[in-house]
């Protein structure tokens, strides 16, 4: 095959879902990202990894969003959430596309000889081949959620409902505070917070822990 087709056919591919999710993130913002991390195997830390990166890279996250599976799937929306020019966007999404594809190209290429070994003896073994990988797969996923529920159970002796919290509040309760953990680029995108709240971001929380206090009863919250 053309390796110039095969770029062509892997932006074809690749672009026009990368631009629906960005318009998507334009109008809907957050709640886009929160749909699509339902269905991600570790939801409760896809957004915030996703925009920890963009936070430290900018931009050029969309550069190497397709090299890393999740990010793959957010990098659009939150472009879109955090005001990224469509231009812009286009531009540097069009260019990741690029050097994705080409670099499995040259892969491809590069390889042929040992891939096609590869396929031959995946095409021997049958339908063990498949098992095999269907079974590796399972055991990842069940390790994930496994992993996942362990993390909820943990936290769900410590919790309390939004409801007993506004109660809590409007009865001048100062026993407690309330620590807003939200990234930069959720505040920007939706700039409203408990009243009373401190804003401190989840990973500098061991910096500022001296900022605390320690005899009141902390509620975090990071939506």
């Amino acid at each position: 095959m053309s390796g110039w087709v095969a770029l062509a056919v892997a932006l074809a591919a690749s672009l026009p879902a990368d631009v629906a999710w960005y318009e998507l993130g334009r109008r809907r913002g957050t709640q886009v990202l929160g749909v699509l991390c339902r269905v991600s195997l570790e939801p409760d830390s896809c957004v915030r990894r996703a925009e920890n990166l963009f936070i430290r890279q900018g931009r050029r996250t969309l550069l190497i969003a397709k090299f890393l599976p999740g990010l793959s799937t957010v990098a659009p929306p939150l472009a879109g959430i955090v005001g990224i020019p469509r231009a812009e966007f286009l531009f540097l999404d069009g260019l990741g596309a690029l050097i994705w594809s080409g670099v499995w190209v040259a892969v491809g290429y590069l390889f042929m000889d040992a891939i096609g070994r590869v396929a031959t003896e995946a095409a021997r073994l049958g339908n063990w081949a498949l098992i095999l990988v269907g079974a590796a797969l399972t055991c990842y996923i069940l390790v994930k959620c496994a992993q996942r529920q362990w993390f909820l159970r943990s936290l769900r002796v410590a919790r309390i409902t939004p409801d007993d919290l506004k109660r809590r509040l409007e009865a001048g309760d100062d026993s407690l505070v309330v620590i807003d953990t939200r990234s930069p680029l959720e505040v920007n995108a939706t700039p409203f917070m408990i009243r009373g709240a401190r804003w401190i971001v989840a990973e500098d929380i061991d910096r500022r822990r001296g900022e605390i206090p320690a005899d009141r009863d902390v509620v975090l919250y990071c939506s």
